[in-house]
């Protein structure tokens, strides 16, 4: 059993930052591949980036690349997103998720706002 609690969300006006946080417990963090993904006001939940357990490896989705970066601390069992260059298009809910392998999550956290103004 994994536990994932995010935070970090907030109000921000376009074109500012903001950071994400995620604290896992419950399992070995650092096999682990973890990810951010959103959901907007009537969308489906989408995919915004992944990394590796050696964050050797990261990957975006087009729409935040390059203004997103993922990144972990094992020793911290903790994940980030680091938001720049906010867009009101990147107003959702933020979850975390984790999983044995790229693509297959079996935990998730209970989301955290982030809402840009424009």
């Amino acid at each position: 059993q994994v536990q994932l609690v995010e935070s970090g969300g907030g109000l921000v006006q376009a074109g500012g930052s903001v950071r994400l946080s995620c604290a896992a417990s419950g399992r070995t963090f650092s096999r682990d591949v973890m990810a951010w993904f959103r959901q907007a006001p009537g969308k489906e939940r989408e995919f915004v980036a992944a990394i590796s357990w050696s964050a050797s490896s990261a990957v975006y989705a087009v729409s935040v690349k390059g203004r997103f970066s993922i990144s972990r601390d094992n020793a911290r069992n903790t994940l980030y997103l680091q938001m720049n260059s906010l867009k009101p298009e990147d107003t959702a809910v933020y979850y975390c998720a984790n999983g044995l392998s790229a693509g297959s999550y079996d935990y998730w956290g209970q989301g955290t706002q982030v809402t840009v103004s424009s």
